[in-house]
């Protein structure tokens, strides 16, 4: 017997038909021995339509308070999937029973709308598995230490479950969703893209920190710090395929001492079109400038990525970074109204309309030449490079959007990622 975490994404609970067939799924491991705990994102379009409620209600400045009652509001998704699903394996002869996250209690802390979760209680969830109870909690949600409830920013189903797997010791943790695993890079972008058996744990850091949306990058933060055996499969297999099948199905992220992981170079090709890139021109070129600049950005919650600082010209330099799309105009305001007058900046410019390319892979420790040979690629295709960023596993380039599906194709065919693994 194994204590198995299953993870089903919002187009898995998108209707009741499918949730009586993640029932179905969930009894079968049920009935082949395992103790089970899921966890079930809420039901597709819930969430948007929830927020998008409260779009048209809120006031022109949203405050800390505004922020709380989004999550007291967001949360209600998941609740109401979680309960259905219970009901559903009720309906297949399981005992089952669901929690919200403050019921748990999986304990955040109190940055609503992207809160990190800091400990899991998991007496209540062992005394029902040792019951044999089937075990439903509520992803992308927690409570804080004042007893508010809070959510973990999008794909934060992903993270609780992952965080549950690590409290509990679970076995395995199964991330089901709309594809069948990981693969070279999206094959929306490039058809001839091929699903990895295996990656390791470093390689799907940087791709779900660079872009891919298979997985949210906390879970994966998770995973490896804890160790959790980490499967992503697809939730539209029949529910009645062959378990041992099943358990074998996807990609499987794992750990790089592993041998038989493929020791391709350069493992895949990641991509963000949600990038903007902010330039602040003219700072005085001494020390500090960037903990004055990144400083008061960080303070207001918002992640930058790459950062480049030019040559100082005449005492002056200029510093870029960017940013998430969604939080421009948010850092040219604060920039604008906090910074700029302290610092003495001629101008901030910006540039919505960027994108970043990222190779990846732990092939890319012992071979040289692979970060020249990404830009020779993007050289020949007439792609200029805006900025630079690079790290032991991956080199990401910041480029003009409209090149982004140009640079994904060219690259993945010059890196070999189009033919099968050896």
């Amino acid at each position: 017997m194994a204590l198995i975490v299953h993870k089903y994404g919002g187009t898995s609970m998108g209707s009741t038909e499918r949730i009586k067939n993640v029932a179905k799924r969930v009894a079968k491991w049920a009935r082949a021995g395992h103790q089970m705990i899921v966890v079930p994102s809420a039901m597709s379009g819930e969430t948007n339509r929830l927020l998008g409620l409260a779009k048209e209600l809120a006031p022109s400045k949203p405050s800390d308070a505004h922020g709380r009652e989004l999550d007291m509001l967001a949360s209600t998704g998941e609740q109401a999937s979680s309960a259905l699903l219970a009901i559903a394996l009720q309906a297949e002869g399981m005992e089952a029973v669901s929690y919200a996250g403050w019921q748990v209690s999986v304990r955040t802390d109190n940055s609503y709308t992207k809160a990190r979760i800091e400990s899991i209680d998991d007496e209540r969830v062992r005394a029902d598995l040792d019951a044999g109870k089937v075990v439903v909690i509520t992803g992308f949600q927690g409570v804080d230490d004042d007893g508010n409830i809070t959510t973990l920013g999008r794909g934060g189903s992903d993270t609780s479950a992952v965080a549950i797997a690590a409290a509990m010791k679970a076995h395995e943790c199964l991330i089901y969703t709309d594809v069948d695993g990981v693969y070279t890079t999206d094959p929306r972008v490039e058809p001839d893209a091929r699903r990895l058996s295996t990656v390791s744990f470093e390689e799907m850091l940087e791709m779900a920190s660079l872009g891919s949306k298979v997985l949210q990058i906390r879970s994966v933060e998770f995973a490896g710090k804890y160790k959790v055996p980490l499967r992503v499969l697809s939730s539209f297999t029949p529910w009645d395929i062959d378990i041992n099948e099943e358990a074998k199905s996807g990609t499987l992220i794992t750990f790089e001492e592993d041998e038989n992981m493929e020791q391709a170079v350069v493992s895949g090709i990641a991509f963000n079109r949600d990038e903007a890139k902010i330039s602040v021109l003219g700072v005085p070129d001494k020390p500090g400038i960037a903990y004055h600049i990144l400083g008061a950005v960080a303070d207001a919650n918002i992640e930058v990525d790459v950062i480049i600082q030019n040559l100082s010209k005449d005492g002056r330099t200029d510093f870029s970074f960017t940013v998430h799309r969604n939080e421009y105009a948010k850092t040219v305001d604060l920039l604008q109204s906090k910074v700029m007058p302290s610092l003495g900046a001629t101008e901030i410019v910006g540039d919505t309309k960027i994108c970043k390319v990222s190779i990846v892979g732990i092939g890319m420790r012992s071979h040289v030449g692979v970060a020249s040979k990404m830009f020779r690629v993007l050289s020949e295709e007439g792609i200029n490079i805006q900025m630079i960023s690079t790290s032991e596993i991956k080199t990401s380039v910041v480029i003009d959007e409209k090149y982004m599906e140009l640079a994904v194709r060219a690259l993945h065919k010059a890196f070999d990622l189009d033919q099968p693994a050896a």
